[in-house]
């Protein structure tokens, strides 16, 4: 059976979250997972990814997950506790499960670094993630063959 991947994206600053899907959705077909193998969920915030990420890794049914948002800094410190407790939630939901979440949240000072980091301006950081969570599976399978051995 072919692996299946999630993908969970920010409703928050879409522009930037859906540069960053079409940038995962492309890398995994590049590397031909089938659209069907490769599912979709949309959260409010970043803040929000580790929960959903955390059910999904326990459900045993996907190989990786892959965590899409943009986090601007702004006048308050929203931002820090915001990509901190993103980058810790979703980091904790990998160790714990033994599932890769991969952590395409980007954490910038400026929306015009968000931009150049979305595949609006250049590098697509959501590819990045994708082509993360196919080499994670890879590399966890042939874990697998070595402690069979």
């Amino acid at each position: 059976m072919a692996a299946r991947y999630l993908i969970v994206a920010s409703r928050f600053n879409d522009l930037i979250t859906k540069a960053l899907l079409s940038g995962a959705q492309e890398a995994f077909a590049d590397a031909g997972v089938a659209g069907g193998a490769v599912d979709l969920l949309w959260v409010p915030g970043a803040f929000e990814l580790p929960t959903v990420a955390a059910k999904a890794a326990r459900s045993q049914t996907y190989a990786a997950i892959v965590c899409l948002g943009a986090v601007i800094r702004g006048e308050t410190p929203h931002f820090d506790l915001v990509a901190g407790q993103a980058a810790a939630g979703l980091q904790k939901v990998a160790v714990d499960t033994g599932v890769p979440v991969i952590f395409g949240v980007l954490s910038t000072d400026t929306a015009e670094q968000a931009l150049a980091r979305c595949g609006i301006k250049s590098g697509n950081k959501g590819a990045e993630a994708a082509q993360a969570a196919l080499a994670m599976t890879k590399t966890l399978s042939r874990l697998e063959e070595l402690v069979r051995r």
